[in-house]
This record gives structure tokens, sequence and C-alpha cells, in this order.
């Protein structure tokens, strides 16, 4: 099956960061993180490439990237919204939280809305233990979390 020159330029941009990657010790999971910033996921089409140039199998780069939940398979929304489902934050309320973000934004665990401006996630510590429970959206950090403070930091319509 020929590739499409999309795919060709994802797969030759994937080679140049694996080669270019390769003499760090450890170097699939520098590899991997640079594929998804790159692209904002890890194509498919990536693992063989990657697999190629550092002599592994496709099985051994995809059983890496699916151990890690921070890798992602597809894009996602502009907005990552990531509740925390550790026990410190379930204690203080984290399972109602999780459940009127969900329901708020109409979206299950890994989903990204139709119009991709948002993926919510469930992430296992965010290291605010102490002011659980905790929210994570973009960069901005969210203790003692209510769905109003998530969903306005989010962008979301909070009515």
């Amino acid at each position: 099956m020929a590739l499409d020159v999309a795919e060709s330029e994802t797969i030759a941009r994937v080679r140049e960061i694996a080669t270019r990657l390769k003499p760090l010790e450890g170097p699939l999971l520098p590899i991997l993180h640079e594929v998804q910033e790159t692209f904002g996921h890890v194509p498919a089409s990536a693992l063989p490439a990657i697999a190629d140039v550092l002599n592994l199998t496709a099985a051994e780069v995809h059983g890496t990237m699916s151990f890690y939940p921070d890798f992602r398979t597809a894009p996602a929304g502009r907005t990552v919204v990531k509740i925390c489902r550790a026990e410190a934050c379930k204690a203080m309320g984290g399972d109602a939280l999780a459940a009127e973000v969900q329901e708020r934004m109409g979206l299950g665990w890994h989903e990204t809305s139709a119009d991709e401006r948002a993926t919510l996630e469930p992430v296992y510590c965010l290291g605010l233990c102490a002011c659980a429970p905790a929210a994570m959206v973009g960069d901005t950090l969210i203790g003692r979390a209510d769905a109003a403070a998530v969903l306005r930091a989010a962008g979301e319509d909070t009515a």
C-alpha cells in the first residue's frame, strides 16, 4: 500500500527524531516524548519507524508506549482536563468531582469533545494530596478543586 505524502513526511520526521536521540542511554522514552510533543500524539506509523532505528520490534515499542498513560495514540483536545483518581483525592470527594465534571462536559475518561476543545483524563496523583481533591487543566494545578473551578479553568460553561 502506498503511503500518502503526509504520512511519508510524518515517518521521515519520526526517523529523524529517533536517529538524533538514539545515542542517549535508554533512548526510547525520550523519542516517544519528542514524537508526541511534535505531533500531539504518537501516530501508529511512528512505531515501526522507531523500532527500525532502535533495532527493536514494533511490539516492544508499542508495549513501552502503552505502559505509560501519558502517551496518546490520537490527538488530544486543545485543553486537557485531568482529575486525580488517587486515594487521598478520592477520600476528599474526588469521585463526586469526577462524576460532576464528566456529566457537565459530556465526556467519559479519555474522550475528546466533538469540537476537539477538551479531553478528559484520569491521573493518579498530581502531588497535591494535602489540597485534595486535585485537578489539572492544561498546565494549571487546582487544589481543593470543585467542578465549577475546573470547568472555569477549562473555559467550559459553568451554568
